[in-house]
């Protein structure tokens, strides 16, 4: 392959996973029992031991039916309905002596309503078919003898083939990273497909397979992988890979999942351990609900009485044709002497008066069955497919720069849409752009940047302050700014003081070189050089992550170059002078959600230590030394002024490390990366806790995620037709609040109900380690300010006043608990909106499940990742985002649209429309 092997990169002291051979500890012994039992033989998928187990094929459906199987479902599905059930006993009834028509009247209809619902099936489910045949037909290289590889089916791949994944290619089946492209056999992955983040991953093979480099080495490569058996769990792996005689673990650092997609690495070579139905994609997706609309239980509950109505009258009616057939041949006398009971069938006959009644009541349950119009259900049936092609078909829902109609992918929910009472919304990609644009900076106390962001145009307008007078200057320069220079993605920072290398005139020039030195280096993008413009772009973990290297760049810090161990940049010196200066990269402190921070740690060309951090406030400003906080205070008032403006912000310090101090903390770090247990992230987390601290204050950032466009005015329509709006995001309060304010959620004067649980108290019980006394304080706790919240409620009913109710992830979890959730969704009603922050994908289901089932309203649920899946099926209606997070949240939803601001066309034309319709 071309340029396969022009990144011969080290990594090793950059990422913290494990490099050396490491110990067999804790989960590791599990292997072998139960749970643990899946041996792979590696490069041998067709030996005897191999064919024994048996193992699932790589081939996958997601289809509701199979040719076997689309008969019974699909029949089942229809005699669901009361009336088809209905018509069913009508038709086997016509076939006897007793039907008043002919067979062919009753059957005809039913088989043509039936047929043509099962034709509307099963045209759905061949385009699932379709689908499933171009995934599975897929070509992938595979490993066949000799070293060569060539391309097979992914249907083909058998446990234990061994593959080579190219750049920009998803992975066929879940695998063991063998190899790589770079030296130290790492890999960047997109797990877009599995969990909704749009940041890259960083995977790494084991020591022991690092070396395999070409398709030459694997001629005679043998190994046995011994592992845990298929399970749903994303997150975790435990095996052990056995070369020879010698024993490696394997850990989740060493599995690829299928769907998702190798990127920035040329190629990789992987071993298939699970296949099919047991890969941890499949094992996660729930099967499609059936979904049914209002109308239609509805019109079940009509026939129903209808159906009462029909039994009276063919009871009454075969009673007294009993008393009127008894009594025909009284005294000899032949009173209806045209049916001649004297010389009659059963059906008329005196003497068995009671069994003619009987027969009689069958003939009239069908002579009578025009009370219940079989022709409706095919009208109706007919109406919904043609409003799914006005709703398919509508230019005002088309999205022009993503080329994407409005698309129902089933047509059975159409009305509901007008009967909305709850929307439940997420927050990044479904109503802002999750796209980060670097605005504002406050750096040695000062704070530059004169953007002016949608929430601070909010915020201004509702504290009734003119923005006029700083406007015009303001937008001003922004608008000769964008004519000078082109727009560029993730950067929308306007201040003179520091552009065009303007910041070696203030005052202090050496700290904000720092800054953008640590914003240039401290991080783990990928520079990508474009061949023919010669524009080095960045691929990143996270899009704020990238938001920071291009405004290093832009700012005169460019971040050009990773080779061995060093990080290069063009950047200036004090004395104004651009220069190339490389740094020795000694190890990356990884950021984690628990961690908050991330750190890199340097030697500069002087030879000096450097470890430059950068984290979330909350965590950054206990770190500082002493002689470190000279601008603390001012930076905390930006921070909060940079919050309430919506944005995302984080500290940046640095410190100097003494010789000593690193080797000793060298030591400890690689003894931590090396262990194989369950304890072994917070080894690590322990040994860089104590290098991070006594850090010197640089600054802050401040980043903007956009609202999509139309936002705040379809939130607004909706409110006014009185939907209530709830959004579930994964994201702290700060930045949902602010969010919120923009998009028009909470207005001025509204009275907010705060429920968090994170107060001193529970957080030093928490500490010391009385799990259970800590889970007892937290639930007390929300409790007692669900009650306040409901007094509150009380008295803002009489007043009249809107309530806004903000809740916390902790706080949700005892909220949803089921002696806690009735008050909860009492309280949740009575507010105008609700926001629940710090939200897993499983909470956002349950309270989905919770509003449905409690209050029995129409409910739905829109998002665009594979986080709101859940979320989306729950729901009575769920639509899809066809955005930037790939498919699995529009594979999961009734309807897709490509922008939230189409939801109030869909709702308030369509769904009006479409009930009114199917009403009349």
């Amino acid at each position: 392959m071309t340029g396969g092997r022009r990144r011969k990169q080290h990594f090793s002291r950059i990422h913290a996973f494990s490099c050396g051979k490491a110990s067999f500890r804790g989960d590791h012994s599990l292997i072998g029992g139960p749970g643990f039992s899946r041996v792979v033989y590696c490069n041998d998928p067709e030996c005897f031991e191999a064919s024994l187990r048996n193992y699932a094929g790589n081939y996958v459906r997601s289809t509701k039916y199979t040719l076997a199987t689309f008969f019974p479902k699909s029949l089942f599905e229809q005699f669901r309905r009361v009336a088809n059930f209905y018509f069913l006993i009508c038709a086997i009834l016509s076939f006897t002596p007793l039907s008043p028509y002919s067979a062919v009247s009753n059957v005809l209809p039913l088989v043509v309503v039936i047929g043509a619902t099962m034709g509307k099936e099963a045209v759905e489910d061949w385009r699932r078919k379709k689908q499933d045949t171009e995934v599975n037909n897929r070509k992938v290289k595979m490993h066949q003898s000799d070293g060569i590889f060539e391309p097979t089916k992914w249907m083909d791949l058998k446990v234990g083939d061994i593959v080579k994944v190219e750049k920009d290619e998803f992975f066929p089946a879940d695998l063991i990273l063998l190899s790589s492209s770079y030296e130290e056999a790492i890999c960047y992955v997109e797990t877009m497909n599995l969990d909704g983040e749009t940041n890259l991953k960083l995977k790494g093979a084991s020591d022991v397979t690092s070396s395999l480099h070409d398709d030459a080495s694997f001629q005679d490569f043998k190994a046995t992988i011994r592992c845990e058996d298929p399970n749903a769990n994303l997150y975790s792996f435990v095996g052990s890979l056995e070369l020879g005689d010698e024993q490696y673990p394997l850990s989740p650092q060493q599995l690829l999942l299928r769907d998702s997609k190798l990127r920035n690495t040329d190629y990789i070579f992987g071993v298939v351990i699970f296949t099919g139905r047991d890969t941890k994609v499949i094992q996660n997706s729930t099967e499609p609900p059936s979904k049914r609309s209002k109308i239609e239980k509805r019109m079940d509950n009509i026939v129903y009485f209808l159906f009462a109505v029909l039994v009276g009258l063919s009871i009454i009616g075969s009673i007294f044709f009993g008393i009127e057939t008894r009594e025909d041949l009284e005294n000899g006398k032949m009173r209806r002497w045209y049916l001649r009971p004297d010389d009659t069938t059963i059906y008329y006959n005196p003497k068995r008066a009671a069994v003619a009644a009987i027969l009689q009541f069958l003939t009239a349950l069908m002579l009578y069955s025009y009370l219940i119009p079989i022709s409706l259900y095919v009208s109706i049936e007919i109406v919904k497919v043609l409003q799914s092609i006005f709703i398919n078909q509508d230019l005002h829902m088309y999205h022009e720069e993503t080329d994407k109609p409005a698309h129902a992918r089933t047509s059975n929910l159409n009305e509901e849409l007008g009967q909305v009472d709850t929307i439940l919304s997420d927050k990044t990609g479904t109503l802002t752009c999750n796209s980060m644009e670097f605005i504002k900076c406050s750096i040695a106390g000062t704070s530059y940047g004169h953007g002016i962001t949608e929430v601070e145009r909010a915020l201004v307008w509702r504290k009734g302050s003119p923005l006029a007078r700083e406007v015009p200057e303001i937008n001003g320069q922004v608008e000769e700014f964008k004519k000078e220079k082109p727009l560029v993605k993730g950067f929308n920072f306007v201040d003179e003081r520091i552009m065009n290398s303007n910041w070696l005139n203030e005052p202090h020039a050496d700290v904000i070189q720092k800054f953008l030195r640590l914003l240039a280096i401290c991080h783990t993008a990928i520079p990508e050089v474009d061949e023919e413009t010669g524009r080095i772009s960045y691929e990143a973990e996270s899009p704020d992550e990238a938001a920071f290297v291009v405004a290093a760049r832009e700012l005169g810090f460019e971040f050009y170059e990773r080779t061995q161990t060093s990080i290069s940049l063009y950047e200036f010196d004090l004395s104004g002078k651009k220069v190339k200066r490389s740094y020795k990269l000694l190890n990356i402190l990884e950021f984690s959600s628990l961690r908050k921070r991330m750190s890199v740690i340097l030697q500069n060309e002087e030879g000096k230590l450097l470890l430059l951090c950068k984290g979330a406030d909350s965590v950054m400003f206990e770190r500082l030394a002493k002689n470190g906080i000279e601008f603390a205070e001012q930076t905390k008032e930006h921070i909060e002024e940079y919050a309430d403006a919506g944005l995302r912000t984080l500290v940046l310090a640095y410190r100097e490390i003494n010789e000593e101090e690193y080797v000793e903390f060298n030591e400890k770090f690689m003894e931590a990366k090396n262990i194989v247990s369950a304890d072994r992230e917070e080894m690590i987390e322990e040994v860089a806790e104590s290098i991070e601290r006594d850090l010197i204050l640089l600054g802050a950032t401040a980043v903007e995620d956009k609202l999509q466009n139309g936002v705040p005015e379809c939130i607004d329509k909706l409110a006014q037709a009185g939907i209530k709006i709830w959004v579930l995001t994964g994201d702290k309060m700060e930045t949902a609040i602010n969010i919120g304010f923009a998009c028009s959620l909470l207005r001025q004067g509204m009275k907010q109900i705060i429920i968090n649980s994170d107060t001193p108290e529970n957080k030093a019980l928490e500490k010391s380690g009385d799990k259970t006394a800590a889970a007892a304080a937290y639930k007390a706790s929300v409790l007692q300010q669900i009650a306040e919240g409901r007094q509150l409620l009380t008295s803002s009913n009489e007043n009249s006043e809107a309530l806004a109710l903000i809740v916390d992830g902790k706080s949700l979890t005892y909220a949803l608990e089921d002696d806690v959730k009735d008050a909860f969704l009492e309280l949740a009603i009575g507010c105008a909106s609700v926001i629940c922050c710090r939200s897993s994908p499983k909470q956002k289901a349950l309270v989905t499940r919770l509003v449905k089932t409690k209050t029995g309203s129409t409910t739905l649920a829109i998002g665009d990742g594979a986080n709101d899946v859940g979320m989306l099926q729950e729901a009575d209606i769920g639509v899809g985002i066809s955005g930037v997070e790939g498919m699995q949240a529009v594979m999961s939803s009734d309807i897709a649209i490509a922008q939230f601001r189409f939801l109030e066309r869909l709702l308030l034309v369509h769904g009006h429309w479409c009930y009114r319709r199917i009403s009349s």
